[in-house]
Formats: C-alpha cells, sequence, structure tokens
C-alpha cells in the first residue's frame, strides 16, 4: 500500500515468555465496574449501569517510563486487569465470550482528574483526562493456556510499600464474559481488542517528590527532562499468575541536576443491573 506519509508503528504488548507480541486494535475500558469505587467516586453501583470509554492502543505503554503528563496537578492511578481478545464478533454470547480471549496483563489507568472532573461537569467526554499519552502503564500479556480464565482472586496496588489498593477479580460488577457480550453489542469486537476491567477502591493521586522505598524488583520509570514537574516512580508490575495481580508503585525523589547531566459482592447476572 502507498501511504502518503509513513504509518505509525502497529502498537504491540509482549507476550511474557516468549519473543511475539499481541498488535493491539482498541482498548475499551469499563467505569465504576467495582461497587466500593463508585461509592468512592460518588455514585451509586445499585442504580447505575456500568459504562465504557476508550483509551489509544499507543497510550498502553510496557517502556518501564511514565511522565507526569501536561495540564494536570492531580493525576490518579487506578490498577486493572486488562483482557486481550484473539478474536471478535458481533452479539457475542456470554457462555461463548472466554473464547475469545487470548490472555490477561495488568495496567494502571492513570487519570488526570481534575480534567475529567472538568469534563464531567461540562458534560463532556472523559478522553482528555484518560486518554493521554503513555496513561496506560502495562504489563507484558500472559496466556489464558498458562493462566486459566481468571473470575476472582487478588488485586492490589502498593505505593511506597503501603497497600493503597485491595480487591478481588470476583468483586466485579460485569464479569469479564458480561463486559464482552455488552460491548459486543454495540461495536463489533476483533481481535487485538484489549478490555481495562475496571478498578477497585483506593484510587488516589501521584504526588510530585514522594521519597522512593526499596527499589529491589522495581522497574524504574523515569521522568523526562523538561520544564514542567514530572513524578518519576518505580512501578513493579509483578505479572499475572493464576488468581493472583499484583502491582507495586513508588514515587522516585526530584531528579538531580547534576546527575541529569552526566473489587464487596460477587459479579451479577446482566437482569440484575
Amino acid at each position: 500500500m502507498n501511504f502518503v506519509i509513513p504509518p505509525r508503528p502497529q502498537a504491540s504488548l509482549p507476550v511474557a515468555g516468549s519473543d511475539k507480541h499481541f498488535p493491539v486494535n482498541r482498548v475499551y475500558c469499563v467505569g465504576r465496574n467495582y461497587a466500593e469505587h463508585a461509592r468512592e467516586m460518588g455514585h451509586d453501583p445499585d442504580r447505575e449501569p456500568p459504562f465504557f470509554f476508550q483509551k489509544n492502543p499507543h497510550n498502553l505503554d510496557t517502556s518501564g517510563e511514565f511522565p507526569y503528563p501536561v495540564k494536570s496537578q492531580d493525576v490518579h492511578w487506578e490498577i486493572e486487569m486488562m483482557a486481550a481478545l484473539k478474536s471478535g464478533g458481533k452479539d457475542i454470547a456470554e457462555a461463548d465470550a472466554l473464547n475469545h480471549v487470548f490472555g490477561y496483563g495488568i495496567a494502571l489507568d492513570m487519570t488526570r482528574r481534575d480534567l475529567q472532573g472538568e469534563a464531567k461537569k461540562m458534560g463532556r467526554p472523559w478522553e482528555i483526562g484518560k486518554a493521554f499519552d503513555r496513561s496506560a502503564p502495562c504489563t507484558s500479556l500472559v496466556p489464558a493456556t498458562e493462566t486459566g480464565h481468571l473470575a476472582k482472586g487478588a488485586i492490589w496496588l502498593d505505593v511506597n510499600g503501603d497497600r493503597k489498593q485491595d480487591g478481588d477479580l470476583a468483586q466485579m460488577i460485569w464479569s469479564i464474559p458480561e463486559q464482552i457480550a455488552y460491548l459486543s453489542s454495540h461495536f463489533e469486537l476483533h481481535a487485538g481488542d484489549v478490555i481495562l476491567t475496571g478498578t477497585p477502591a483506593g484510587v488516589s493521586a501521584c504526588k510530585r517528590g514522594d521519597k522512593r522505598g526499596e527499589r529491589a524488583l522495581h522497574r524504574e520509570i523515569k521522568s523526562q527532562p523538561g520544564p514542567t514537574p514530572r513524578v518519576q516512580r518505580a512501578l513493579a508490575l509483578r505479572g499475572v499468575r493464576r488468581g493472583v495481580l499484583g502491582a507495586a508503585a513508588e514515587p522516585f525523589p526530584p531528579r538531580n541536576p547534576s546527575s541529569a547531566a552526566g473489587r464487596q459482592g460477587g459479579s451479577r447476572s446482566a437482569r440484575d443491573r
């Protein structure tokens, strides 16, 4: 094909334990899918049906870097399990939905909460708060053939050695099969689509200048140089085992200029929404 400009490289995620990559098509995110998180955000999970928004494929980032984004003074973390689809279709039945899942990983849905809040007040879409560059630091994918399909198990986030988010996949309001079925009734799903499945309670802000703690087993996420203050963090996305998801995040102190110079309750059926 003769493009008029060079196309951007295909967004992809590495597959753990191999040299293969998973090509990413679209990224769907379910909002308020854990009851306690919905309540902490001021909503009633028993009254409001879940909903979806999208990030961009290139927002998924396994580089180990998260620069504090511009135009925001209030950036929050949200730990989530992601499900990657190997096939798609329209009107997929819940009973068949897991047959379309290639594998699982974990991601942080980093959110410019102040910009999201402004968009909410004006009745505008959330993309300005959710879909900024590198807004989803994430792990490699682990095939479902190795993990099994995950319906319950711990999901947590540690910051500075303190447990900030602590939930269980069984606390999802909409299960993964229900999410796939619902999405496929509104969109034709395709191989390469990724679903971020919601975050448990405990979301909060990253703070500039926080001291980092123990670095062992942590991937350094370093800020980029520039005039805008940025958070430098260490992040351990420990990946996926059977029934266990987890991450640890620890802010780094500001860069030395001289150095630089050198989710209570189980899943409910759709009719209960």
